[in-house]
């Protein structure tokens, strides 16, 4: 019996989030069928991070235990051959039998894109958020830079357990033009709920002046909360998921 641990892709569009929910068709259950289909008998996979229902993902991390008889690259095709065609299987390798992907993880990195024009665009309408009237790059870049650092982010969003701690650190937050869209990625070493999707609300409301840079300022500097919105969640990426190697076989 062997700890593996995997990089998944996925689409979000048809998925009610990653979470297992009884027979509800999500990521975990459609992944832990295909695993039940190779003879695992585990409860349940580990997970570096829930998405919620509509998020897409390029680089979720989940571990589990496998008696597997064959390589790891053996493995990967076998799982893609019985998952859906939304979801992929992109990397597997072995990892200590200790590792897991949510609690060692050193970073977590999340993409979201908005494109500006006034009629929808049905090659990203899946991906990515309509915005119009246009906002400027420059007015999102200068948003963005107030990001980065360690704050209570209460502002911005909900801890994942009851009475949880709100503060977090962002390594890194920007905004790029990329393939006719603009967008936004942000580095740190955890999120709250929902609180990526509120940043980009913000920044879109602060480049379009229904809020001001200041407003936003305070909201990350003294965690005061804003005026009420969050992004679609179908612009969201799950990007990276970032870990010690050393730690992890």
């Amino acid at each position: 019996m062997a700890r593996y641990q995997i990089i998944l892709a996925y689409d979000g569009t048809d998925f009610f989030g990653f979470q297992r929910q009884g027979k509800t068709r999500t990521v975990q259950l459609v992944l832990e069928t295909a695993l039940a289909s190779l003879g695992w008998q585990g409860r349940s996979i580990l997970a570096a991070g829930r998405t919620d229902t509509g998020v897409h993902a390029w680089g979720q991390v989940a571990s589990f235990e496998l008696d597997w008889h064959h390589s790891s690259d053996a493995l990967k095709s076998a799982l893609n051959a019985n998952l859906p065609d939304d979801v992929a299987v992109r990397d597997v390798c072995e990892a200590h039998e200790e590792f897991h992907p949510r609690f060692n993880a050193l970073s977590r990195t999340y993409q979201y894109s908005i494109y500006c024009q006034p009629q929808r665009e049905p090659l990203l309408q899946r991906y990515a958020w309509q915005v119009w009237p246009a906002v400027e790059i420059l007015c999102l870049q200068q948003a963005a830079s107030l990001f980065p650092g360690t704050h209570d982010f209460s502002a911005f969003g909900n801890p994942p357990r009851p009475n949880g701690s709100t503060v977090r650190t962002v390594y890194r937050a920007e905004w790029k033009e990329q393939n006719g869209c603009l967008r936004f990625e942000v580095s740190a070493d955890a999120f709250l709920y929902h609180m990526v999707r509120r940043m980009v609300y913000l920044q879109v409301m602060a480049a379009k002046r229904k809020i001001s840079l200041e407003g936003l300022e305070q909201a990350i500097r003294e965690a005061r909360r804003q005026m009420p919105g969050l992004a679609p969640a179908h612009g969201l990426v799950l990007a990276a998921v970032a870990y010690d190697i050393s730690k992890m076989v």
